[in-house]
């Protein structure tokens, strides 16, 4: 009896977890859409509420950039290409989600052609506050085409 007792309390802690992180996991991913789709209309209000405080980017051109900068460039008009983010893997660890896979950015001459979008790798780091989840740093490159 003790046995079944044991088990069973095990599975529903087990399951109560995956459960969890389940619920994590879609809104981590409800999240990286939203913050692409607001940089996409130029909303840095509410990208402001989405970034942590202490957000930095390490850019495909080799910049570290904050959210200072972001902001300035898009108060100057400055409009960041289209991106097709395909999420391939999401690790938690306690408060942190780390996001990894490839990205298709929009090329200059704006074609809507995937075929010759330009091919990256990104890596997301989101932490979750008392208030909830927030991107904290991001690091993308171009992947060189052979």
């Amino acid at each position: 009896m003790k046995t079944f007792n044991l088990f069973l309390i095990s599975f529903i802690f087990a399951t109560t977890l995956t459960f969890a992180q389940s619920n994590d996991e879609q809104e981590i991913r409800r999240l990286e859409k939203h913050w692409t789709e607001l940089l996409d209309k130029g909303d840095t209000t509410s990208l402001l509420k989405i970034w942590s405080k202490d957000y930095v980017v390490n850019n495909p051109n080799g910049e570290i950039v904050t959210p200072e900068k972001i902001v300035l460039l898009m108060k100057n008009s400055h409009k960041f290409p289209k991106v097709e983010r395909i999420i391939e893997k999401i690790t938690f660890n306690q408060n942190i989600a780390i996001v990894m896979g490839k990205e298709l950015q929009q090329p200059t001459n704006l074609t809507t052609n995937l075929e010759e979008w330009i091919p990256r790798r990104f890596t997301n780091v989101w932490i979750r506050s008392e208030i909830g989840w927030h991107l904290t740093a991001r690091q993308s490159s171009e992947v060189i085409r052979k």
